[in-house]
C-alpha cells in the first residue's frame, strides 16, 4: 500500500513543476495524461466548487489553462485515434468505440488502428524518445488487435482493466488503477532520466462504472443521502467527487516524483479528456451521470460544445506562460502529432497527410485563430434528453459553429465565443456563412468511409404522448463505453 503523501510535497513539487526558469537547452521530456468521460466543468481552475483537484488546479496556475481545447471524438476511440495519429479517426473507419468484431462490422468500423500509421510514440521513438504507454488504449485490442507495443512503445504498463479478458476480481480496481498507473510511470522515468522520453498515461478514471473506497469517499460524506448520519446508499456525489479527486491526488504524486528526480525544468506536461462526461440514461452510469459539462450543452457522444470541449492544461517551465487563460486560441486533439514532433524535432513523413497543425506557438504563448477549422461525425444514437442530441455533423471556423445532418435537416449555426452554451441559432441571420461552413462540411463528409447509420442519428424526436401511445424501450437499455 502507498504511504499518505503530505500536501505539502505535492504543492512543493508542483510550485517547482511549472515555476518560471531558465528555458532547457535540451529537447523536453513529454507526459501526456488523458482522463477517461472528465467534463470541462469538473476541476477546480474549470470553476468547480465541489470537486477537490488541487494539484491540477495548482498545475493550471503554473502554466497554461485553455477553455477552448477540442477533442476530435465525441467518444473515446475515434478521440484517441485522432490525438494518437494527427488525423480524424474516420480516415481509418474509427467511427466509434471499438467493441467486438461483430459489434464493429455492424457499424462499418475497422478492428482497430493499422500499427503501420505513423503516430506520436513512433515517430519519437525514431527521434531518440523513450516511449512509454501506460493505462487505457481502445485503440483495438479489444477485438483482437496487435499488441501496444507494436505502435512504437517500448514501456507498455498495466493494460485497460486487463484487455482483453475483462477487469480483474477486484472491484476496486478502477478506483485504484491510477495510482497503479502512477507507480508504473514513475518506474519508467526512473529507468529513463537520463535521456528524453515520451509517457502516456491514460487514466480509466472517471469512466464508468465507478467503485471509489470507503476512504477514498470519506471527504464527501456530507453529500450522502443522509448527511452526517449516513444512508445505506451512496450518493452519485459522494461517488464521482471522490473518483476525481483521487485522480487528482495520484497525478500530484507523478509530480513529486518528477521533482525528486530534478526533471521538472525539462518536462512538458498536458492534460485533458477523450470527451465530455457520461449521460445518466447509460445504465451503468448513474453515478457518473453527474459529471459536469460546465456551462456547455451536450454530453457525451453529442456535438454540442459538452461532448467535444474539455480542460486543457499545459506547463513546461520556462516555456509555457505560467498563470496564464487562454480564452482565445482553439486547439484541438489532432493537433498534438504535429505539435510534439516539432517540439521533440521528430520528422513527420511527407506522405502522412495531417488534418491538424502545429499549435507549439500557441501553447508558448501566442494567441492567435486557428488556420484550419475543425469538423466532426457522429453516425449513431445519442442517449439523454433531446436538448443535447446533436445533429450528425459539425465544423468550428472561426468564432462560428455550424451542426446540420447531411441531408441539411437541423441547420443550427453558433457564434461561439458569445453564445457558448448553443442556445441562440443564427443560420437564418447568417445565410452566407452557413453556406460557406455546410458547403465545407458536406463535401468533407462526402470523402469520409461510407458505413451504416442509427435510426436515431441526427434526430432529437421525442416520443410526445398520443391517445394510442406505443411501447417503447428506454433510452437507458444499454451500456456503452
Amino acid at each position: 500500500m502507498e504511504r499518505p503523501i503530505e500536501t505539502l510535497s505535492i504543492v512543493a513539487a508542483i510550485l517547482g513543476l511549472c515555476s518560471a526558469g531558465s528555458p532547457a537547452a535540451e529537447r523536453p521530456n513529454i507526459i501526456f495524461i488523458l482522463a477517461d468521460d472528465l467534463g470541462w466543468g469538473d476541476l477546480g481552475c474549470y470553476g468547480n466548487t465541489n470537486i477537490k483537484t488541487p494539484n491540477l488546479d495548482r498545475l493550471a496556475k503554473r502554466g497554461t489553462l485553455f477553455t477552448q481545447c477540442y477533442m476530435n471524438g465525441s467518444v473515446c476511440s475515434p478521440s484517441r485515434c485522432a490525438l494518437f495519429t494527427g488525423q480524424y479517426q474516420a480516415r481509418h473507419r474509427i467511427h466509434g468505440h471499438y467493441a467486438t468484431r461483430e459489434e464493429n462490422e455492424a457499424r462499418g468500423m475497422s478492428n482497430w488502428l493499422d500499427p503501420e500509421v505513423p503516430n506520436v510514440a513512433r515517430l519519437l521513438k525514431q527521434a531518440g524518445y523513450a516511449t512509454a504507454h501506460i493505462g487505457k488504449w481502445h485503440l483495438g485490442k479489444e477485438s483482437g488487435g496487435p499488441a501496444v507495443e507494436k505502435y512504437g512503445f517500448e514501456f507498455v504498463g498495466t493494460s485497460e482493466h486487463g484487455e482483453p479478458g475483462g477487469p480483474p476480481d477486484d472491484p476496486h480496481f478502477r478506483a485504484r488503477s491510477t495510482a497503479l498507473f502512477v507507480n508504473e510511470g514513475l518506474r519508467f522515468i526512473e529507468q529513463n532520466k537520463d535521456k528524453p522520453f515520451y509517457l502516456q498515461i491514460w487514466t480509466l478514471v472517471p469512466h464508468a462504472p465507478l467503485m471509489p473506497t470507503d476512504e477514498q469517499m470519506k471527504p464527501y460524506k456530507r453529500f450522502s443521502p443522509g448527511g452526517q448520519d449516513g444512508f445505506p446508499h451512496r450518493s452519485a456525489a459522494e461517488i464521482y467527487y471522490a473518483s476525481v479527486t483521487d485522480l487528482d491526488t495520484q497525478i500530484g504524486r507523478l509530480f513529486v516524483g518528477l521533482e525528486k528526480l530534478d526533471l521538472t525544468a525539462k518536462t512538458l506536461i498536458f492534460f485533458s479528456s477523450d470527451n465530455g462526461p457520461e449521460d445518466i440514461h447509460i445504465y451503468n452510469a448513474g453515478h457518473s451521470g453527474i459529471g459536469s459539462a460546465g456551462p456547455f450543452r451536450g454530453r457525451k457522444r453529442s456535438l454540442y460544445e459538452g461532448g467535444v470541449r474539455l480542460p486543457g492544461i499545459v506547463c513546461w517551465p520556462g516555456h509555457v506562460p505560467a498563470g496564464r487563460v487562454d480564452n482565445e486560441s482553439v486547439i484541438a486533439g489532432v493537433d498534438w502529432l504535429p505539435t510534439v514532433c516539432r517540439l521533440a524535432d521528430a520528422t513527420i513523413p511527407g506522405a502522412h497527410a495531417l488534418d491538424g497543425e502545429d499549435v507549439g506557438d500557441v501553447l508558448l504563448g501566442r494567441s492567435r485563430a486557428r488556420a484550419k477549422p475543425l469538423m466532426w461525425e457522429w453516425r449513431f444514437d445519442i442517449y439523454g434528453e433531446p436538448f443535447h442530441r446533436s445533429p450528425m455533423l459539425a465544423i468550428r471556423d472561426g468564432r462560428w459553429k455550424l451542426l446540420m445532418n447531411p441531408d441539411r435537416s437541423r441547420v443550427e449555426l453558433y457564434d461561439i465565443p458569445r453564445d457558448p452554451t448553443e442556445l441562440s441559432n443564427e443560420a437564418e441571420r447568417e445565410p452566407e456563412v452557413v453556406e460557406r461552413l455546410a458547403s465545407r462540411v458536406l463535401a468533407w463528409q462526402k470523402e469520409l468511409p461510407p458505413g451504416p447509420l442509427d435510426a436515431s442519428a441526427g434526430s432529437r424526436d421525442y416520443p410526445w404522448p398520443s391517445e394510442s401511445p406505443q411501447p417503447r424501450g428506454g433510452a437507458g437499455t444499454k451500456g456503452r463505453p
